[in-house]
């Protein structure tokens, strides 16, 4: 089983990228569980909530049985956005960040045009958000590749590292 995390900051391509790999590999993707989460709250949140959303995200993990599993998001992201916001992380986050849960991350890059919507928070931080993901991954020593560009050059980018990944 190969388990693939998309990351960075919001608005950088993570769904769209995931969504073009799943539909690629035809296969269901997991999606980010923290905007199923955050609509349920109309956005309002407190720190011990982003615990409950990376136990989400875990669990759907883990119960996918695909060969391969795309994830519309990884643990950096509950690490980053805790550290970013309250200054903390929390035990649990901390501990899925530094398993090996992924076989490879795919940073985004925030290239793109931001993209606004009610659970967006940070339009004017995001390169330095995605400075944060970087330093995350190579502290923790993560597998990760960086893609950044237009979509179709993102894709093809993905599917070239994963072909070897997979050895196809």
């Amino acid at each position: 089983m190969i388990r693939i995390g998309v990351t960075g900051p919001e608005s950088s391509g993570k769904t769209t990228l995931s969504q073009s790999l799943a539909d690629h590999y035809n296969i269901p993707f997991i999606p980010e569980a923290a905007r199923a989460y955050l609509e349920k709250t109309n956005g309002k949140y407190e720190q011990f909530d982003l615990d409950e959303i990376a136990k989400t995200q875990l669990n759907k993990l883990l119960a996918s049985k695909q060969h391969i599993t795309i994830c519309d998001s990884d643990f950096s992201v509950m690490e980053i956005w805790s550290n970013y916001k309250y200054g903390t992380v929390s035990e649990l986050i901390s501990e899925l960040v530094n398993k090996d849960l992924f076989d490879l991350h795919i940073l985004c890059t925030p290239d793109i045009p931001w993209e606004a919507d009610q659970l967006r928070e940070n339009p004017d931080t995001r390169d330095q958000l995605f400075e944060l993901y970087k330093a995350s991954l190579e502290v923790h020593n993560k597998n990760f590749i960086i893609v950044s560009g237009a979509h179709k050059d993102r894709l093809k980018k993905c599917l070239k590292t994963l072909d070897l990944l997979l050895n196809i």
